[in-house]
């Protein structure tokens, strides 16, 4: 029974997650900006929905104020989750997650780490730069010179890595 009950659970927060998608979608495409991701689930502090956008040159808090005070409005008419939650809107991030086949190519040549739902050739975390997409698998440059190739079925999660620039030692000669 118990098995049951988190079936049901599962599959009415994937049908919340859905369901917030196609109300914030029309949200944001007003405003040029991507939904990357939506969470619903609940947390030590109680139920947390959280919405990440992303736009080229970044997102202002501006945008993130906007964007919860039009959809937090969307929920409240639409009534969909019938327990108390908290709505968090924000930047996707540097470290922001991939999850669209589009991401993997907008993407390339920044870094990532990849993990995958069973082992490849014996690892199932990889690090690399992105080098695209070739048919139904991410491409990922590795440290040692080789390229992995992930089936995109195979992969649990995905995210940019941020990179800090380092100042460079020393300056030009004679000083």
């Amino acid at each position: 029974m118990k098995a049951s009950g988190e079936a049901k659970a599962s599959a009415r927060m994937a049908e919340v997650v859905s369901r917030v998608r196609a109300l914030a979608q029309p949200i944001l495409d007003e405003d040029g900006l991507e939904l990357v991701e939506v969470e619903f689930r609940r947390e030590a502090q109680g139920w947390i929905l959280r919405l990440y956008m992303d736009r080229p040159g970044g997102v202002t808090l501006e945008d993130c104020q906007r964007v919860s005070e039009q959809l937090g409005d969307h929920l409240d008419v639409e009534d969909l989750i019938d327990h108390p939650y908290a709505l968090e809107v924000s930047s996707a991030g540097l470290d922001r997650p991939l999850a669209r086949d589009a991401d993997f190519v907008r993407f390339v040549g920044k870094a990532a780490r990849i993990t995958t739902h069973e082992p490849i050739q014996g690892q199932r975390n990889f690090r690399g730069r992105l080098a695209g997409m070739a048919g139904e698998a991410v491409l990922l440059d590795l440290p040692d010179g080789r390229q992995a190739s992930i089936p995109r079925g195979q992969i649990a999660k995905a995210r940019l890595e941020i990179e800090l620039e380092t100042p460079r030692r020393g300056g030009p000669a004679g000083r």
